[in-house]
């Protein structure tokens, strides 16, 4: 037993100056630390994103956060891999179908989380300016279901 607390102090006292290190790209002390630039064009327009930790168009494992503005739409898409959400703020709503519905979504509030399978259609909308959180596998691509809603096409 005490030989198991010395290890877990060392290894708890050994990683502290790591966690603390000024500059150390994955660690975010605050909101303030998160560096936004424009989102990719096939997300509504005025939205920005922050690459937290992998690169989102490339194969392995990325975490993006995306600020939308009031009443932005995605309408009705899918993705090939597995989409993670969590809402950092905001009122973030989701919907799962082939076209945007907003009678038929799900109000998610800040710390709410979802998990969309591979190519399963949703959409979402925002009512106030909002944050979430992407995690999955890259690459991160959006499939739009009506390719006339791409915001990158218009």
């Amino acid at each position: 037993m005490r030989i198991a607390f010395i290890t877990t102090a060392l290894l708890i006292a050994g990683t502290t100056p790591l966690l603390a290190e000024d500059g150390h790209p994955d660690i975010l002390k605050g909101p303030n630390d998160v560096k936004w630039g424009p989102a990719p064009p096939m997300l509504p327009k005025g939205a920005q994103m922050a690459v937290l930790a992998g690169d989102p168009t490339k194969t392995g494992l990325f975490v993006v956060r995306i600020k939308l503005p009031a009443n932005a739409k995605v309408p009705a898409h899918h993705h090939p891999t597995v989409e993670n959400i969590t809402v950092i703020s905001g009122s973030f709503h989701l919907g799962m179908g082939d076209k945007l519905d907003e009678k038929n979504g799900a109000a998610l509030e800040p710390s709410g989380f979802a998990s969309m399978p591979a190519n399963m259609n949703h959409y979402a909308w925002t009512t106030a300016d909002s944050v979430v959180q992407l995690h999955g596998e890259g690459p991160f691509k959006i499939e739009y279901v009506n390719p006339a809603d791409d915001p990158s096409k218009k």
